[in-house]
């Protein structure tokens, strides 16, 4: 008797006591769409302690581009001679880091958002994925002032964007969605994964060089451009932005498909994840 009573400690609760998190994504989207307000303080809140206290204040969201675009000007490019099919290398650059500052941003700043926010996530009831989305949203903030700038490197270089621009929002699309289901992932781990905490300052590092900012999808073998935007979307995305703003050309589909569908799995996914390990959140955080 107690060896069946062990045995069953053993293999757990019954199937039908264990709980099952069902995740309704239409009711989970309007209860999201009801806390929009709360995404919005939240988002106000960082932006003002962000920059509150510092002299340059928002100065600040396009100083760390520009810096790293006059590092590529006057090093990476006199080095390594990067095709840029003939246009300005200060355009081409900045262009890449607009998305890639956006990107990092939000996974260094909403990957620590439910770490952050900790009593928050025990006093006040709302859906967690507001606290990485708000991050997202001060990224955002952060990339609107830096396309400012861009238009001003447009005026100085007297260099105009193509008529092919229209493109550009179905880039952005692609972009957010990654950039938010990769957040949402991140975020969720790093609750229960501390060490990443530490470790995703030098991913970024490493993700900076390993996405084409610096460079153009030249620099990658042809018969790997696919393999390579399939597991790095934002490749597909600065090379789409670089095409359609700057050469005059359409995005070049055979890229961009593959790209779009692991941006769509990765949004799905992330979220999933995130709202099937959201309810230990408060405990563990």
């Amino acid at each position: 008797m107690a060896t069946t009573h062990l045995t069953e400690d053993l293999a757990g609760p019954p199937p039908d006591l264990r709980f099952k998190r069902r995740i309704r994504f239409r009711s989970a989207m309007v209860e999201l769409w009801r806390s929009r307000e709360l995404v919005r303080t939240l988002a106000e809140r960082e932006i003002r302690v962000r920059y509150k206290q510092t002299s340059l204040g928002i100065s600040w969201a396009i100083l760390t581009p520009l810096a790293l675009m006059l590092v590529f000007s006057l090093f990476l490019q006199r080095v390594a001679k990067f095709d840029t099919n003939g246009t300005p290398y200060a355009l081409f650059s900045f262009l890449g880091l607009i998305p890639w500052t956006f990107f990092s941003t939000s996974l260094s700043v909403g990957g620590q958002s439910l770490i952050v926010n900790n009593s928050l996530l025990n006093k006040v009831y709302c859906p967690r994925e507001v606290f990485p989305l708000s991050s997202v949203t001060v990224a955002a903030f952060d990339s609107t002032i830096s396309v400012l700038v861009l238009g001003i490197l447009f005026a100085i270089t007297r260099f105009a964007p193509a008529a092919t621009s229209v493109w550009v929002p179905l880039l952005l699309l692609m972009q957010v969605a990654f950039t938010l289901g990769v957040t949402l992932v991140v975020s969720a781990a790093l609750v229960y994964l501390r060490d990443l905490r530490q470790a995703l300052p030098v991913l970024l590092q490493l993700g900076l060089f390993a996405t084409p900012v610096a460079y153009g999808m030249q620099v990658i073998p042809a018969k790997l451009r696919s393999v390579y935007v399939t597991i790095n979307p934002l490749g597909a995305v600065i090379d789409g932005y670089r095409r359609t703003v700057l050469l005059g050309m359409a995005p070049n589909w055979s890229l961009v498909a593959p790209a779009a569908a692991t941006t769509a799995l990765v949004f799905v996914v992330g979220y999933i994840l995130f709202k099937r390990m959201e309810t230990g959140f408060a405990d563990v955080a």
